[in-house]
C-alpha cells in the first residue's frame, strides 16, 4: 500500500495543505463543546456572571462579607465608593439610600484572587439567608445574644456544613447570591445573561464556520489529490502494460489488466478520500477529546469512553477477521467475470454457429453468481456495522446521561459540563468509528494496491539496453534481415518451437515463408519486431542485432500487417493514418495499392466513414486491406505480411501483389502465406516443418528438391499451373 501512496509526492503541496486544514478543523471542533458548556453553565445557570468578585456591591453587603473573611484590606483596596452625582444616581437609584462600591481596574490575575476571596463569604451569606436556614439561625442568634461562644460555634457549624458541600453547589450558591445582589442594586441581570449568551454564541458560530470552511476545503483538496493519484496510477499501469511483451500478456490476462487499471485504482481513490481524515483528524480528535476530559472535572466518567472504545475495537476485529478473506477473493472474481464476458462477446458468431448459447449463459451465470454470493456475504457483514455502531453510540449516550444525571443531582457536576462531556465522548467515539471504517476499507484497498504493484513491479522480459551499450544501424545494410542459427521456445514450454533457423531477406526481394499448420511460420516473423526474444542465435536488421537497438527505432523500420486485421474505433482515414500522418493524396494512393479504394468510395462518407471497435462493421477482407494500407502509409524499409492475403479472393490477391511491386521497390518484403499462388514469384521461399527449415530457394527449385513444398503445391494447384510437366 505504501508503494502506491508514494505517488502522492506529486501532490505534496495539496497534501500538506490538507493536513494543516485538518488540524485547524480538529482544533475548532474540540473548542465547540467548551462553548456549549459556557452557554449552559455561565449564560443560563449563572445568569451570565463570570466572576464571584462583584463589579458593584452595596456597602451593607460588603460589610457582611468582611465578617466572613480575613482579606479585608486586599478586598477594600480594589473597590472605590461611587459618588452620589446625578449620572450615577440615574444608573443606580439605590445610591440615594445606600452607598455603593465599584470594582476598579484590576488585572486578570488580581481578579482571580478576588474571586477566591469572595467565593466563600458569598456562599455563607447565601446559606444563611436561604428561606430554610435564615429563621432558624436568626432565632438561635437572638437566644444566645449574650453567649459569644455559642455564636462562634454556630459559625463553625455553618462553615463545616458548607465545606462538606460539593464544589459545584458552592459555586452556584456564590453566583446565586451575587445575582440577587445585582438585582437589589438595580442591575439588569437578564441583559447580562442575554449579552453573555449572544457573545459566546457568536464566538461559537465563528469557530463552527471555520470548521465548516476547513471541511469543505479538505473535501475539495482530498478529491483533487485522490483523482490525481488515480490518474497517475492509470498512466503508470497503462504505460507499463505497453512495455510488456507477449510473455507478460500470458501472465496477466487482458481482463485482469483492465480490472487493475479501473476497479482496483478506484478502490485506492475511495480509500484516499477518507484516509487523510482518519490518519490526521481522527487521532487529533481522539487525543484532544480525551485530554479535555481528563483535565476537566469529568474525569470520573472517563471509564465510559474506555468502554465505548473497547466495544468498537472488538466489533472491528470481528468484522475484519470475517471479511478479509472475502475481500481478497472479490477482485479475483471480478477478473473472472470480466474474462468470461470478454470471451463470450468476442466469440458470439462461433457461439451462435454451434448453438452453445445456453452453455455460455451457464458459464456467465456461474461467474456472476460466485461474485454475487461473495458480495452479498461481504455486504451483509458490512451492513451490520452501521446498526451495531449506532447501538454502541446510543447506549453510550444513555449511559452518560444516566451517570451524569446522578452526578448533577449530587451536585458534583453541572449540566453544561455533562453536555460538554457528551460532545467530547462523541468526538472520541466518532474518531474510532472513522478508524474502524478505514480498517474495513483498507483490506480491499490493500488487495487492490498489491494487484497494481504486481503490474508496476513486473519487469518486462524484453527491454532496451542502456544507451551507452546500444548499437547503431548500418546504413550500408539498409533493409537487410538476417537469421543466424535462431532457435526459440515459448516461456515455460518443454521443447523448442524453432531450431537452427538461418536465412537472409534482402532489400528489393520478396522472401516467403510457407509450411504446414503449426510449423512456426508466424513465430519466425514475430521475432523480427521483437515481440519475443530468441532463445538462441541472433537476428540482425540493418547489420545490428535487434537486442542491441531500441525497440522503438527497430519498429520504425518495419511495416507489420498481422494475420487478423486489427482496426481501431474511429474512421477509415484515422486507421490508414494511424502510423503516420500522411497527406490525403498519399492516403488515397496507398488505399488504391491495397485494393481498398473501391469499397471506400462506395461508402457514403468515404474516408470519413466510421469504423467500429476492432473493425467489426467491415468484412474480414476489408479489414485486411485497410491494415495493408496502414502499413504502406508509413513507407518502411521492411514489410512483413503475416498471412495477410488469406481473406482475399484470388483476383484481389493478384491485383494487390502486382500493385505492391511499385510500392516495395528496394524494400525488403517478408510474406507468410498458405497459398502457393501468393508466393510463386518470390525470389526466396523458406519451407518450414516442425520448426526447422526443410527447403530454401525459388518456386521452381523447391519443386525439384523439396518434397514438403511439392506436396503443399500439388495440393493447391494442378501440375500444369505449377509447371511440373516442364520439370519432368
Amino acid at each position: 500500500m505504501l508503494k502506491v501512496l508514494r505517488n502522492l509526492k506529486e501532490s505534496w503541496v495539496l497534501v500538506l495543505t490538507i493536513i494543516i486544514l485538518l488540524c485547524i478543523q480538529a482544533g475548532a471542533d474540540l473548542k465547540l463543546p467548551d462553548f456549549t458548556s459556557k452557554i449552559v453553565n455561565v449564560g443560563i445557570q449563572q445568569g451570565g456572571i463570570e466572576n464571584t468578585s462583584p463589579e458593584i456591591i452595596r456597602k451593607s453587603t460588603l460589610d457582611k462579607i468582611m465578617y466572613f473573611t480575613d482579606k479585608d484590606n486586599e478586598i477594600l483596596e480594589k473597590y472605590t465608593a461611587l459618588e452620589s452625582n446625578d449620572e450615577n444616581i440615574s444608573r443606580y437609584p439605590i445610591l440615594k439610600d445606600e452607598s455603593l462600591y465599584e470594582l476598579t481596574n484590576v488585572t486578570s490575575d488580581e481578579r482571580k484572587e478576588l474571586d477566591e476571596y469572595f467565593q466563600k463569604p458569598l456562599m455563607v451569606l447565601n446559606f444563611m439567608e436561604s428561606e430554610e436556614n435564615s429563621e432558624q439561625i436568626k432565632t438561635q442568634f437572638q437566644n444566645s445574644v449574650n453567649d459569644p461562644s455559642f455564636q462562634s460555634s454556630m459559625l463553625q457549624q455553618i462553615d463545616s456544613q458548607i465545606s462538606a458541600m460539593p464544589d459545584t453547589i458552592k459555586e452556584q450558591a456564590a453566583y446565586s447570591y451575587l445575582k440577587k445582589e445585582y438585582e437589589a442594586i438595580g442591575v439588569d441581570t437578564t441583559k447580562i445573561s442575554n449579552n453573555y449568551i449572544l457573545k459566546t454564541g457568536v464566538q461559537m458560530l465563528g469557530v463552527a464556520f471555520i470548521s465548516m470552511v476547513s471541511a469543505i476545503l479538505i473535501m475539495l483538496f482530498s478529491s483533487k489529490v485522490a483523482t490525481k493519484l488515480g490518474k497517475t496510477l492509470r498512466e503508470k499501469v497503462f504505460k507499463k502494460t505497453l512495455s510488456f511483451s507477449n510473455k507478460e500478456f500470458t501472465e496477466f490476462s487482458s481482463a485482469s489488466l483492465i480490472t487493475r487499471n479501473t476497479n482496483d485504482i478506484q478502490r485506492i481513490q475511495e480509500l484516499l478520500g477518507m484516509m487523510f481524515r482518519v490518519l490526521v483528524y481522527a487521532p487529533i480528535m481522539a487525543i484532544g477529546g480525551f485530554v479535555a476530559v481528563i483535565t476537566s472535572s469529568n474525569f470520573s466518567m472517563a471509564w465510559i469512553i474506555g468502554l465505548a472504545v473497547f466495544l468498537i475495537i472488538l466489533l472491528v476485529i470481528i468484522l475484519f477477521a470475517t471479511t478479509m478473506p472475502r475481500f481478497k477473493l472479490m477482485q479475483k472474481l471480478i477478473d473472472r467475470l470480466n474474462l468470461v464476458s470478454r470471451e463470450i462477446l468476442k466469440g458470439i458468431p462461433v457461439i451462435r454457429a454451434f448453438n452453445t448459447q445456453k452453455r455460455e449463459e451457464n458459464r456467465f451465470d456461474e461467474a456472476n453468481n460466485n461474485l454475487m454470493r461473495n458480495s452479498i456475504f461481504v455486504n451483509r457483514v458490512m451492513c451490520l456495522m452501521d446498526p451495531l455502531m449506532m447501538l454502541i453510540m446510543q447506549s453510550v449516550l444513555i449511559l452518560i446521561i444516566w451517570v451524569g444525571g446522578h452526578r448533577i443531582d449530587e451536585g458534583v457536576m453541572q449540566v453544561g459540563n455533562m453536555m460538554a462531556f457528551l460532545q467530547y465522548t462523541m468526538h472520541i467515539v466518532m474518531s474510532f468509528l472513522f478508524i474502524s471504517m478505514l480498517s474495513i476499507m483498507l483490506p480491499r484497498a490493500s488487495v487492490s494496491a498489491n494487484r497494481i504493484n504486481e503490474v508496476l513491479e513486473k519487469k518486462p522480459s524484453i527491454e532496451d539496453k542502456p544507451k551507452n551499450k546500444q548499437a547503431k544501424f548500418d546504413n550500408s545494410k539498409k533493409g537487410l534481415v538476417e537469421f543466424k542459427n535462431v532457435s526459440f521456445r515459448y516461456p515455460d514450454a518443454d521443447s523448442e518451437i524453432l531450431t537452427d533457423i538461418n536465412f537472409t531477406a534482402k532489400p528489393g526481394e520478396t522472401t516467403a515463408i510457407i509450411g504446414s499448420t503449426g510449423s512456426g511460420k508466424s513465430t519466425v516473423i514475430n521475432l523480427i519486431p521483437r515481440f519475443y526474444d530468441v532463445t538462441g542465435g541472433e537476428i540482425l536488421v540493418d547489420g545490428a542485432n535487434i537486442k542491441d537497438v531500441p525497440q522503438q527505432e527497430l519498429r520504425k523500420k518495419i511495416g507489420y500487417v498481422p494475420q487478423r486485421g486489427m482496426l481501431f474505433s474511429g474512421t477509415i482515414e484515422s486507421n490508414i493514418k494511424y502510423g503516420k500522418n500522411i497527406s490525403n493524396e498519399e492516403m488515397e494512393k496507398v488505399a488504391d495499392i491495397a485494393q481498398a479504394k473501391e469499397f471506400i468510395d462506395s461508402k457514403e462518407d468515404g474516408y470519413k466513414s466510421e469504423i467500429a471497435q476492432g473493425g467489426d462493421n467491415v468484412s474480414g477482407g476489408q479489414r485486411q486491406r485497410l491494415s495493408i494500407a496502414r502499413a504502406l502509409a508509413i513507407d518502411p524499409e521492411i514489410f512483413i505480411f503475416d498471412d495477410s492475403f488469406s481473406a482475399l479472393d484470388l483476383k484481389t490477391d493478384r491485383n494487390l501483389r502486382e500493385a505492391l511491386k511499385t510500392k516495395t521497390v528496394g524494400k525488403t518484403v517478408i510474406i507468410v502465406a498458405q497459398r502457393v499462388s501468393t508466393i510463386i514469384n518470390a525470389e526466396q521461399i523458406i519451407v518450414l516443418e516442425e520448426g526447422k527449415i526443410v527447403g530454401k530457394g525459388t518456386h521452381s527449385e523447391l519443386l525439384k528438391n523439396c518434397e514438403t513444398y511439392k506436396q503443399i503445391a500439388t495440393s493447391q494447384l494442378s501440375e500444369k499451373e505449377l509447371g511440373l510437366e516442364e520439370v519432368k
